[in-house]
């Protein structure tokens, strides 16, 4: 179930006023205009520049003399909305120092310790910065971007892109996240213009990519903002922080109401899964059950079948290519007490993915093949993108994307096997079942069971806490994700087949009423 996010509308509505004029427009007295201190913000920074060139000469007597910054041309056509006359419209590398950040080689372990904060966007939520999480060594100090106290950071890459914050200490930070450390401006008030609904669209119109969009610090140092003269800044910024706590009560009163609704079911599924996956719904059936194969039995089986298969197919081989190896036999994968997460019926045992299921991600199209090579197909796979698959594991077949049956190199899910989102934003949270054959991107894993009997419980397994946990706990990388060879490795409690379909009843009895209790 989808987390609840606060109803912002109230928010956007009182920045969008904030930044367009509508909250305060001047302050009596003030004759200063946005331009005038626009064109203050660049003699600063140009002043700067030749300061930091006449130390460039000290060691070099050939440092070139840097060009001086102008302020960025705005055409008409280029302005977004209406502001005050005396305000001015300005591009966000105009008013202060932007940068990207950078992280350290990962092979010089001594580049990281706790000399200084690295953060990363994850770091970030709702304005708030959790500091203390990763660190910098003093050495991997020196090849860092540090930026000082009072700098805007904010996220430019994935689904938490234009997530930002004000940072309260000199901070370094990854290649994910922009910074911009203002010069003679309220930073608050540039902060609440990057948090506003209007930027954060922006933000998005002017990034590349599709499944996961990105901007780098060129574009996002070149979007528009508007620049009241200072006065007026410090009189919004006061106005805001007047305001925001009581927009904030009444967001948390809503949300509030709205979680007595819905957290009681979503809390209810959990444990119920959790009581599956480690047996304690089907205790009282094990008393009475005959169960003719135990969950080992069942995994010995998996891997003899799968070993018949092996040499089978090198039997073949053998008529193609008589010098053909012979393939090493499979064995179950040794696993220690100390990786055991909680206890299982004697007649269950643990394995691990790889040895329940063939697990493989999909093939990537970009979206101009989709619209020239297949869309408009009559026959053929329908393809399913991380977008096809809902938080509500549901999967959308009628996308229009088709691969033509003869183009037999894309991967195929075959019916009744789990797709898992992988990668991105949406890793570990979009999954669903299939009801036929489909090709799917290279963000999705398809779980796809060496006995088909089990691929119900194997369902509900990857939706349950323990995997969940297990998941996030891997996931790493600039976009974010879990690698294939780390999800094979991860541990899963196998019943014997007739207390697998016993479970998967009593689950898909009880989970349509826990969804009525939020009703």
């Amino acid at each position: 179930m989808a987390k609840i996010k606060k109803d912002t509308n109230l928010r956007k509505s009182i920045l969008q006023a904030a930044i367009t004029g509508q909250l305060i427009s001047n302050v009596e007295g003030e004759t200063k205009t946005g331009k005038e201190l626009l064109n203050k913000i660049i003699e600063e920074r140009n002043a700067k520049l030749l300061v930091q060139w006449e130390e460039a000469k000290k060691k070099n007597p050939k440092a070139k003399k840097p060009a001086p910054i102008v302020a960025s041309e705005i055409t008409e056509d280029e302005i977004p909305f209406e502001i005050p006359e005396n305000w001015c419209w300005c591009r966000l590398g105009d008013v202060g120092i932007t940068n990207t950040g950078a992280t350290p080689s990962k092979n010089n372990p001594e580049y990281f310790g706790n000399f200084i904060d690295f953060l990363s966007p994850g770091d970030i939520q709702n304005s708030i910065i959790t500091y203390g999480k990763q660190g910098l060594s003093e050495a991997g100090y020196k090849v860092a971007r540090p930026t000082p106290s009072g700098t805007i950071i904010q996220v430019c890459i994935g689904g938490s892109i234009g997530k930002c914050a004000v940072v309260d200490r000199e901070v370094t930070f990854n290649q994910q996240i922009n910074s911009i450390t203002t010069i003679c401006s309220n930073t608050q008030y540039i902060y609440y213009v990057l948090s506003s609904e209007y930027f954060q669209k922006i933000i998005i119109e002017y990034s590349t990519g599709t499944a996961t969009p990105i901007i780098n610090k060129s574009s996002w140092e070149k979007l528009y903002i508007p620049l009241p003269p200072l006065a007026v800044q410090n009189a919004i910024v006061a106005k805001l922080e007047e305001v925001l706590p009581l927009v904030d009560a009444y967001e948390n009163a809503v949300l509030q109401k709205e979680e007595l609704k819905t957290a009681l079911p979503d809390k209810v599924k959990k444990a119920i899964l959790q009581e599956a996956i480690q047996g304690k719904l089907t205790k009282s059936w094990r008393k009475t059950a005959t169960i003719e194969e135990s969950g080992k039995q069942l995994l010995d089986r998996i891997i003899e079948e799968r070993n018949a298969k092996l040499l089978a197919d090198w039997e073949e081989a053998k008529k193609k290519n008589p010098k053909a190896k012979k393939p090493a036999p499979i064995a179950a994968s040794e696993i220690t007490e100390d990786e055991i997460p909680f206890e299982i019926p004697k007649s269950w045992c643990w394995c691990r993915l790889s040895n329940l299921c063939n697990l493989y991600t999909g093939n990537s199209i970009n979206e101009t093949e989709k619209k020239l090579k297949y869309t408009n197909i009559k026959d053929g796979w329908v393809y399913i993108g991380t977008k096809d698959v809902g938080f509500d594991q549901t999967i959308n077949y009628d996308n229009g994307i088709k691969i033509p049956f003869e183009k037999d190199t894309f991967r195929i899910a075959p019916k009744n096997t789990v797709l898992m989102c992988i990668e991105g934003g949406s890793a570990g949270r979009k999954i669903a079942f299939t009801n036929q054959d489909v090709c799917f991107g290279n963000k999705l894993c398809c779980f796809n069971p060496y006995k088909y009997e089990v691929e119900k419980f194997l369902f509900y397994f990857l939706q349950s806490t323990v995997f969940i946990d297990a998941f996030k706990d891997n996931i790493n990388g600039i976009i974010g994700g879990v690698s294939i060879n780390k999800i094979k490795e991860m541990l899963f409690p196998l019943p014997p087949l007739a207390e697998q379909e016993k479970i998967v009843e009593i689950i898909e009895q009880i989970l349509p009423l826990c969804e009525k209790l939020g009703g």
